[in-house]
C-alpha cells in the first residue's frame, strides 16, 4: 500500500484542477526509475488510464497507480508536501530507502 498525506492530497487536487483533471476520475501515478544521485529516483505524474500490470491503491479519496516494477520499492511509502521556507514541494517518505539524497528526489534500497 502507498499513502498520501493530507497536505499532499490538497496540493494534488489543486494541481489536477489547474490541468483540467478531477481526482475522482484521474489517477496519480507513483513510480521509480534508475538514476538520480543515489541510484533510484521517484516519479510523480497524473494519468488517465490504468495500464496492464498497474496496481491500484486508494487513499484519502485519491486513486494511485503504481507499476509492477515500482511496487517493491514503494510499498509503505507516503507522498508528503512541504511548504516550508527550507524547501517547497512534494517528497516521498519511504521506509524502504536506506539512503536518500539531500533533495529527497532519489534513494537507494
Amino acid at each position: 500500500m502507498v499513502f498520501i498525506s493530507e497536505k499532499a492530497k490538497n496540493q494534488l487536487i489543486s494541481l489536477m484542477e489547474r490541468e483540467g483533471l478531477t481526482h475522482d476520475v484521474s489517477f496519480v501515478r507513483f513510480g521509480v526509475k534508475t538514476g538520480g544521485c543515489t541510484g533510484m529516483s521517484y516519479e510523480l505524474t497524473f494519468d488517465q488510464k490504468k495500464q496492464e500490470g498497474d496496481q491500484l491503491f486508494q487513499h484519502k479519496e485519491m486513486k494511485i497507480l503504481v507499476d509492477q516494477n515500482s511496487i517493491p520499492y514503494l510499498e509503505g511509502t507516503t507522498l508528503e508536501y512541504s511548504d516550508e521556507l527550507n524547501g517547497k514541494g512534494f517528497y516521498f517518505n519511504n521506509p524502504k530507502a536506506k539512503h536518500t539524497c539531500g533533495c529527497g528526489k532519489s534513494f537507494s534500497s
